[in-house]
């Protein structure tokens, strides 16, 4: 299967998310399927790629020429694909793969998950959409979609469309279609969650 990893690619963050992108690209080349990412070097990006492939995985990166001009383009990549922008990018990211994990990130990583979530919300693919976040970086995110929901923004179907997850084998079980004890709701989390 061809899984799609959107994290993150900047370069201040607590090196605990950086450890986790490795771990995700180690398990899911363990597990035999091919890595797709943003075809970049740096912080989770890069990080998912080189745990991918020092674990026998496939890796495909797809980025766009801007990117690459700045010299962050993972030219280890089985196969890297260089798009004309940002938009062609996330078009070739959703067209090769089977499946998304979103892993903890900024606006960019906002931006990939919202567009893949509501493609399946309106019925446009059926492929499994899953968020890991053991430390709970999208509890506010969870709450407003709830929020939004008893407001009457959102169909009751938002929820069912992607798994919640707080560790790898919860991530993986969705990704891989097994049954999956997604994460509890905001209230019922409180201030502790466990580690991936």
């Amino acid at each position: 299967m061809n899984i799609c990893v959107y994290c993150a690619s900047s370069q201040k963050i607590d090196q605990k998310y950086v450890e986790l992108a490795a771990s995700v690209g180690a398990r899911l080349a363990e597990r035999g399927h091919t890595l797709v990412s943003g075809g970049a070097t740096v912080s989770c990006m890069g990080a998912v790629t080189r745990a991918a492939r020092a674990a026998g995985g496939r890796t495909v990166g797809v980025i766009p020429q801007a990117l690459v001009d700045i010299e962050i383009a993972d030219r280890d990549s089985d196969e890297l694909i260089v798009t004309a922008d940002m938009r062609e990018r996330k078009g070739v990211m959703d067209a090769r793969s089977d499946a998304f994990l979103v892993l903890p990130g900024g606006i960019g990583t906002l931006e990939e998950l919202f567009e893949i979530w509501t493609a399946r919300v309106l019925g446009l693919h059926d492929r499994p959409l899953v968020i890991l976040d053991p430390w709970g970086l999208y509890r506010p995110l969870r709450r407003l979609i709830e929020d939004m929901y008893e407001a009457g923004f959102t169909r009751p179907d938002v929820f069912d469309a992607i798994a919640w997850t707080s560790t790898l084998d919860e991530a993986f079980a969705a990704l891989e279609g097994s049954t999956v004890r997604v994460t509890p709701t905001a209230e019922e989390i409180g201030e502790s969650l466990p580690n991936p």
